[in-house]
């Protein structure tokens, strides 16, 4: 029978234990803080998010349309997502996903009912369209790589930029 090793830290504390309650003081931190905006609340989760990807993926993420390529890799580590996880990494990834847009469009978030159904989630308002980038991410996160981030990120900047052209 094959012996497995994992290498301890001093106290006893592996790597990837340390990781997990890092993660969870995380996730715990951020879920009892209180925000003075939606707007705080989605910035402090994507940070979140880009720390993470650094310190356990080892992948930057830097707010650009290119490091949706590297978001979808991580969301194709997580997927499917464990129930007791959904929520959790939704707010995490979907914030980082919808401060792409955030950065490069005059928005705001607000939360707004989701068409057709009977619940409010964080939005992107953007000069009259909307985008809903946490939904977007935990289709992802649910459904898999069907429900490509790069895919419909490029179809909403299309549109978007048709809209509201940038000025340089």
């Amino acid at each position: 029978m094959a012996r497995r090793y994992s290498v301890r830290l001093q106290g006893g504390i592996s790597p990837e234990e340390v990781r997990l309650l890092q993660m969870k003081k995380a996730r715990e931190q951020l879920a009892n803080a209180t925000f003075d905006s939606l707007d705080a609340m989605m910035q402090a989760y994507a940070a979140e998010a880009v720390r993470i990807a650094a310190s356990e993926r080892d992948m930057k993420l830097d707010y650009s349309a290119a490091s949706i390529e590297a978001l979808e890799i991580i969301l194709d580590a997580l997927a499917p997502a464990p129930e007791d996880d959904l929520e959790w990494l939704t707010k995490l990834w979907g914030s980082y996903f919808g401060e792409i847009f955030h950065r490069r469009y005059p928005s705001e978030w607000t939360m707004s009912e989701y068409p057709g159904e009977n619940f409010a989630v964080p939005t992107l308002e953007i000069g009259g369209s909307r985008i809903y980038p946490l939904l977007k991410v935990q289709r992802r996160l649910t459904m898999g790589a069907s429900e490509s981030l790069v895919t419909f990120a490029e179809m909403a900047r299309k549109r978007l930029d048709a809209l509201h052209p940038l000025t340089n």
